[in-house]
């Protein structure tokens, strides 16, 4: 590209330079010949008024008197009637300039002056010009080369950045080269790298959210499963079998509620149920864990209260917080129901020794975690509580007590005539 900037530049220039230059040269030839002609008539007059005077006066007019007044380098040849030829300097050779003029007393004069002089001063003048048209094309191609510096690095940036988007770096280099229209390029490819940025993160995000909603149901499918292969009787198969069919129905529920919030996390099917039944479905699936760990998992408090939200949603809510305390908790967890206002408040409780003072209310940020974990499960359950209008809390850091607080009055639906109008 930038020898291409550079020949055109180039090229342009030399046309300029041809163009005008031709014509100028042709000008100052013109001018220099006209002007050594009209030099000779002045001469051919000035002289014949010379000798006109003398004559008029009754002088001698010869040579020697004359030569004075003859330029070096031109020739004059006098004619005076009844007189031999004058002739004052010295004949030229070659091709020459001459102008004849005529006296009152019937003289002639005859001025000749070689064309060697005119050509010598018309290359002078294509001396001149022809440096003034080399200094225009080591000017014009100095400016080309900057010109083309100035726009081919830039374009060879935006590849590179191009070639880091493409090979998964969406890091924004925000350099600007002061060509608004690279710049433009430029504010594009940043634009598009913040925006596959922000992908790669809901991507990642992603991935690490379904791993960890994926595993509880997961792991509870599979004590199950271990259940059934424990056992020979018929009826405990059956009653297992039936549970294994809800958690895979439930796993099945997190999968699609997972890819409905990777294209809109607000979405959601909120609907009024009964929090004891996800209460004591949570119980159940948990208990064979705290049994194998030597604990116990129990529910108290209001009972029969209904909320607004998504079941599946609070079931996995509280499978986190059922979870966390299965890992970093003790003793007996206790999930209690009752009402605040104009919600319904779980809340899951157990007897270990609670948050650490250093983490406090960071402890629903993401990787912030007390033990070697994922530290992403409180955050994603405080995600889904505030994706159905709740929000997860921690009410007491020692012994831990974690809130879900849930809205018991449906949303009101809004008719087409309070939605607002686009003028």
């Amino acid at each position: 590209m930038r020898r291409r900037l550079i020949q055109s530049t180039l090229a342009v220039v030399l046309v300029v330079i041809a163009v005008f230059g031709v014509s100028l040269v042709i000008v100052e030839t013109r001018t220099i010949s006209n002007s050594a002609q009209e030099r000779v008539d002045s001469e051919a007059l000035r002289l014949a008024s010379i000798v006109d005077s003398r004559l008029l006066g009754a002088e001698t007019v010869n040579a020697s008197i004359l030569r004075d007044q003859v330029a070096p380098g031109q020739y004059a040849v006098i004619g005076i009637p009844g007189h031999p030829p004058i002739e004052v300097g010295s004949k030229p050779a070659g091709d020459v300039i001459h102008s004849t003029a005529t006296g009152e007393q019937g003289e002639t004069v005859r001025m000749e002056e070689p064309r060697s002089s005119v050509t010598r001063e018309v290359g002078r003048t294509l001396l001149i010009i022809g440096l003034v048209a080399l200094l225009a094309v080591i000017a014009a191609v100095l400016l080309a080369i900057r010109q083309a510096n100035r726009l081919a690095s830039p374009l060879t940036d935006l590849a590179e950045t191009a070639e880091r988007l493409g090979s998964g770096d969406p890091r924004p280099r925000h350099k600007r080269y002061g060509v608004p229209e690279l710049d433009r390029v430029a504010d594009v490819l940043d634009s598009s790298a913040e925006r596959i940025a922000r992908m790669l993160t809901a991507e990642r995000r992603l991935a690490a959210d379904a791993s960890h909603q994926l595993r509880t149901p997961l792991t509870a499918l599979s004590m199950r499963l271990e259940e059934i292969t424990l056992t020979d009787d018929p009826e405990t198969v059956k009653e297992e079998a039936n549970v294994a069919l809800t958690q895979v129905e439930r796993l099945t529920d997190v999968v699609e509620r997972l890819l409905t919030n990777s294209r809109d996390p607000r979405t959601g099917s909120a609907v009024t149920f009964d929090i004891d039944e996800v209460i004591q479905q949570q119980i159940a699936e948990w208990r064979p864990a705290y049994r194998s760990a030597g604990r116990a998992i129990v529910s108290s408090g209001k009972r029969h209260l209904r909320a607004v939200g998504t079941p599946g949603a609070v079931a996995q809510v509280l499978a986190a917080l059922i979870e966390n305390s299965l890992m970093h908790g003790g003793g007996t967890v206790a999930l209690r129901t009752r009402v605040t206002g104009n919600q319904a408040v779980v809340e899951v409780t157990d007897e270990g020794p609670g948050v650490p003072a250093d983490l406090g209310a960071r402890i629903f940020e993401r990787t912030i975690s007390g033990r070697n974990s994922t530290g992403i499960g409180l955050a994603v359950a405080r995600d889904l509580a505030e994706a159905d209008g709740g929000r997860l809390e921690l009410l007491q850091a020692q012994p831990p007590v974690f809130g879900l607080f849930l809205s018991r009055t449906p949303p009101l639906k809004r008719s087409a005539e309070d939605l607002p109008t686009v003028r």
